[in-house]
């Protein structure tokens, strides 16, 4: 494959990743906002969700693109796949604890603090979080292994149909 295909491919690949991770970051953006603000919804909020889902797109499609995935049918597309999302949801973990420092350097305080206050400190809280954002990941994961065992093509006429020329 040319680099320029390779770069067009890997550019569409992670906008459509980014807008993946725009629906639920911003989902959980809203959810965080009507829970624990009731006098109005702030905006900044789908701002750093829509910023830190366009840099998880980009960090996993540079980590794919340095660690492409393998399916091993010895070690099914579970095995092959767990050690990566973890490795992602550390990076997602990373840019959550990035966000909490910015975050509070734009209310007036500093980074440091904002990141130890990230999930309140709670580190019960820091869990329950990584498994949501571990259940983000892992269908993306499930999605990009199949396409590897079956094709693009194929997985795509497995989800969406077969494609009708009019």
């Amino acid at each position: 494959m040319k680099i320029k295909e390779k770069l067009k491919e890997d550019f569409i690949k992670a906008g459509l990743l980014s807008l993946y991770f725009a629906i639920w970051f911003c989902a959980l953006a809203f959810l965080a906002a009507t829970r624990f603000q009731h006098d109005q919804l702030k905006l900044a909020v789908f701002g750093f969700a829509l910023i830190k889902a366009a840099l998880c797109a980009k960090f996993m499609v540079l980590t794919q693109a340095v660690y492409p995935i393998h399916y091993d049918r010895s070690r099914g597309l579970f095995g092959a796949l767990f050690l990566k999302s973890i490795l992602y949801l550390f990076s997602i973990l990373v840019l959550s604890y990035l966000e909490s420092g910015i975050d509070s350097q734009i209310h007036g305080t500093s980074f440091i603090a904002g990141i130890l206050n990230f999930g309140r400190g709670d580190p019960l809280y820091i869990l329950a979080l990584s498994i949501v954002y571990w259940l983000i990941v892992w269908p993306y994961l499930v999605f990009c292994g199949i396409s590897v065992s079956l094709g693009k093509i194929s997985t795509r006429e497995l989800l969406f149909g077969v494609r009708t020329k009019p």
